[in-house]
């Protein structure tokens, strides 16, 4: 059956679909000799697909792990800068796997990745709406700030969803404030702080969908349940 490369791409766990365009507008995917396109189509049961040359790897087990990213690592898996990646702290789960989303490298916290492209697709899928929700630790708090930050605002020219805002606790002006967004826009949460006026100190994703961190020490992982992949399909 022949479907969109990126697609292909996406099930046999090499990149997820929008990594897997750019792959292929970067001519690094062939389809029996001749370098695909965006847009093109292949069986993977009777054509040659490569990448870089090399035979794209068998369709495996699919793999759902829950990572506790620390401080100081990246999401991407292809960094011009040779920083850590959140790809070394998984590397022994037995399968080549990717993050779903992303989480800035100062930033902390719930992580998922997986082989699983078609997953992976609909957990960051805008329609999907699977809520994220932070720990964040500020400076600069005022109730007023506070109030403000619950205000929908414009980000990259996209109206936000106006976000759940709730006070953990506060000391003059820090405070620990837990926020729930409904997208994954570049650093939404640091970035909605700023705009209210207000410094993020310390960031930790604490829960997204129905998947909650819970006592998950920092730079380790874990296998996501069978009920809890069931309960994140069923959201998504």
């Amino acid at each position: 059956m022949k479907e969109r490369i990126q697609k292909i791409l996406s099930q046999r766990g090499v990149a997820s679909r929008r990594q897997a365009e750019q792959m292929i507008l970067d001519g690094r995917i062939s389809c029996n000799g001749a370098v695909c396109a965006l847009g093109d189509v292949a069986d993977a049961d009777t054509d040659t697909l490569l990448l870089d040359g090399k035979p794209l790897p068998s369709k495996g087990k699919s793999v759902y792990i829950m990572l506790n990213k620390p401080k100081g690592y990246v999401t991407t898996l292809s960094d011009e800068k040779n920083r850590k990646n959140v790809a070394q702290l998984v590397a022994q789960c037995g399968a080549r796997v990717y993050p779903v989303g992303r989480l800035d490298m100062d930033s902390e916290g719930l992580l998922l990745l997986t082989n699983d492209g078609d997953f992976a697709n609909r957990i960051m899928h805008p329609r999907g709406c699977v809520d994220k929700i932070y720990s964040v630790e500020v400076k600069g708090y005022t109730p007023q700030r506070l109030e403000q930050l619950k205000k929908p605002i414009y980000l990259d020219g996209y109206r936000i969803a106006p976000p759940q805002v709730n006070l953990v606790s506060s000391d003059q002006d820090l405070a620990t404030i837990r926020i729930t967004i409904h997208e994954g826009r570049n650093r939404q949460v640091r970035r909605m702080c700023a705009r209210a006026g207000m410094q993020v100190k310390r960031l930790i994703r604490i829960q997204e969908g129905t998947l909650r961190l819970g006592n998950l020490p920092s730079g380790m992982w874990r296998f996501l349940t069978a009920d809890e992949l069931e309960a994140m399909q069923d959201e998504a």
